[in-house]
């Protein structure tokens, strides 16, 4: 590494403002804080500024690590659905991970191919510093689609996702949606049969030749699609081998789902290292889970089978679908999400019980944690706005008070 660090000092000048290569400074800066960790301080004249090793490319490698464990669960599981699917009856670990490992590499090489490339290109346009914030987005797409996405739809989703949703706003730092869940929205609407259909969330396809073979014209819904068409006084969903999914199923997740969204477990490790290195607000986390745990108990109070998903209770609402996944990583969002400790309490909060309804009384809809996540980041600045002007009136309150008592 001393080497390399060494061959890119002596590259330096060739990329400075002077240089043959000026052209390509940004992109040359970005490799180079990526890999190594920059030693640039404040000047003199800003010397009052706090120092910390937790800058925003730590930031993203932690939640990277975060990810990890959902990231590897959804490459067993993506196996051991594409297995099931087959008619096998024994389940190779190694093998099943591999199959999962093929079919999602593709779609992230894509994602970070094209949200990267454009990433770089709009840094050297506006001679700016390539930031990191793509570094997690680029993984957080992949999960949250179904594995078996055309790759040109995934190219596509991306793109809107990082030009309309960031850098129009002014890049990193300065978007108000979060853009994993813009690209998943653009994918749902725009192509809602190839997000939503019974076969898209079990990869039945041999990546480079390799698993069984899977019939074609296989199907088979997610649990909360099977609830949302049940027409039966009793829920009861089942895998892909007709077997009937358990409450350790779903916790575990082994389940059909969106690739690294379906299990807790692994969603709760993540948690876990997120809020030990502070990344995500707790707050937030606590929120959100009161919120959406919260309303689903009032509305399984009065459930009736004309909503099938009422008849859910709290802890299967809190962990089938992708709402624990869009609390942990989505709603946490420091850039997204709202910044004063009040309004985290109110946007977690209304962020689960706006999930639950959606996915509740929109039969259609079985998931609605993606819209709900999306529409609390456009009112996260208003709830902080209205928290600050409450706090700033109190003050000036007691401030009066304060002036009557002396005169």
């Amino acid at each position: 590494m001393k080497s390399l660090k060494r061959l890119l000092d002596r590259a330096r000048p060739a990329f400075g403002p002077k240089g043959r290569f000026h052209a390509f400074h940004s992109i040359f800066e970005g490799i180079d804080t990526f890999l190594f960790t920059p030693r640039d301080t404040a000047p003199g004249h800003l010397s009052t500024h706090i120092h910390d090793a937790m800058d925003s490319k730590r930031t993203m490698t932690i939640v990277i690590v975060a990810l990890l464990p959902c990231l590897l669960f959804g490459m067993y599981n993506t196996g051991y659905q594409h297995w099931l699917a087959a008619g096998e009856t024994i389940f190779p670990f190694w093998s099943l991970l591999w199959y999962g490992f093929l079919s999602i590499l593709p779609t992230i090489v894509v994602t970070y191919a094209v949200g990267l490339g454009i990433e770089f290109f709009v840094a050297q346009y506006r001679h700016e510093e390539i930031q990191e914030g793509f570094l997690v987005t680029g993984l957080l797409i992949p999960m949250i689609i179904p594995v078996s996405t055309p790759l040109w739809m995934v190219a596509v989703a991306t793109a809107f996702s990082v030009i309309f949703a960031k850098e129009v706003f002014g890049g990193t730092g300065y978007n108000i949606f979060n853009p994993a869940l813009v690209a998943r929205a653009f994918l749902f609407f725009s192509y809602p049969s190839q997000m939503s259909g019974d076969a898209v969330f079990v990869a039945t396809n041999q990546p480079f030749g390799f698993g069984p073979a899977v019939a074609d014209g296989f199907t088979c819904a997610t649990p909360l699609g099977q609830i949302a068409t049940s027409t039966s006084d009793t829920l009861s969903v089942v895998g892909i081998d007709s077997h009937a999914i358990s409450s350790w199923d779903v916790f575990i997740g082994l389940i059909p789902g969106s690739f690294g969204e379906t299990s807790c477990l692994c969603i709760l490790i993540g948690a876990a290292i997120l809020l030990f290195t502070r990344i995500a607000s707790w707050r937030i986390i606590l929120s959100a889970t009161i919120g959406s745990v919260g309303t689903a108990y009032l509305i399984h109070a009065f459930a009736n089978t004309t909503y099938p998903a009422t008849m859910l209770n709290p802890i299967d609402q809190l962990t089938l679908g992708g709402l624990a996944f869009a609390i942990i990583f989505m709603a946490t969002d420091p850039v997204t999400s709202c910044r004063t400790n009040t309004g985290k309490w109110i946007f977690g909060f209304l962020v689960g019980t706006i999930a639950i309804i959606i996915r509740t009384f929109n039969n259609g809809y079985p998931e609605g944690a993606m819209l709900a996540v999306l529409l609390m980041n456009a009112f996260a600045p208003l709830i902080d706005y209205c928290v600050v002007r409450a706090n700033i009136n109190r003050r000036q309150h007691r401030l009066k008070l304060a002036g009557s008592d002396k005169s």
